[in-house]
């Protein structure tokens, strides 16, 4: 993509532009969010707060479950940090394509599942000049609609829910549905298909068998390994051309 068509200037509004689509999965998630904190004992503010500070979706659902259940500090810092060990992927994937700036590392806090997959799609594609700014605006909107929904939650949640009951069956499909969208475009390689196939597959299966909590690591690296195992379509070809 050309610098004429995607201009300096404007690349953060391109990254807000184009993490629109998050706020679908984002927003019902963090009023869930809101309003289990609230029903645990947390105030409204230091619900916004967790949201603000913490922003790691799952382990803020951990997070105040594990304390209003009185576990100690320590045990809930230790299994945050395990849910969000993802995160050391995350970071090797995406060091290619990040250009030198010192907003990196302030900007890292904005690195969400999702805002990493778009991330990942798109700086191969954007102006080394630009990855900055697109990352800004993509990380700023994902962020700041987590920091409002969880508002929305914690101090409207249970009007919301009780005069629209279907919310509370919606809303935990709201984050699985997102992921789905942000997966779709990756089926498009055999190394690809077999590779989300196979974790899909074994989380899954996992799952139905009563394993819940071996599922999700146990499909990741699943997925990975196959990832590198199967050789890309386009090589594959080659050699056999050869």
């Amino acid at each position: 993509m050309s610098d004429a068509a995607y201009p300096h200037r404007s690349a953060w509004l391109a990254g807000v532009r184009e993490a629109l689509p998050l706020l679908g999965g984002y927003i019902p998630v963090a009023i869930s969010f809101g309003l289990i904190a609230i029903q645990a004992g947390f105030s409204a503010w230091e619900t916004i707060a967790i949201s603000t500070l913490v922003y790691a979706g799952a382990s803020q659902f951990l997070f105040v479950g594990m304390v209003a259940a009185g576990a100690p500090l320590w045990l809930v810092v230790i299994m945050t940090l395990l849910i969000n060990a993802r995160h050391v992927v995350y970071g090797p994937n995406l060091a290619p394509w990040l250009t030198p700036s010192r907003w990196w590392p302030w900007l890292a806090h904005g690195l969400t599942d999702q805002v990493f997959a778009l991330a990942l799609t798109r700086f191969p594609q954007l102006p080394a000049n630009e990855r900055v700014g697109w990352f800004t605006g993509a990380m700023l909107l994902a962020w700041f609609s987590w920091i409002g929904g969880t508002a929305l939650g914690a101090f409207a949640g249970a009007e919301l829910m009780s005069r629209w009951p279907l919310l509370g069956e919606v809303l935990p499909f709201a984050l699985p549905a997102l992921f789905l969208v942000l997966l779709a475009p990756r089926f498009t390689s055999r190394q690809w298909v077999i590779a989300l196939g196979s974790a899909i597959t074994a989380s899954l299966l996992l799952t139905l068998n009563g394993l819940n909590n071996a599922a999700i690591p146990t499909a990741a690296a699943l997925g990975c390994l196959c990832f590198y195992l199967v050789k890309p379509g386009e090589k594959a070809g080659a050699e056999r051309n050869a």
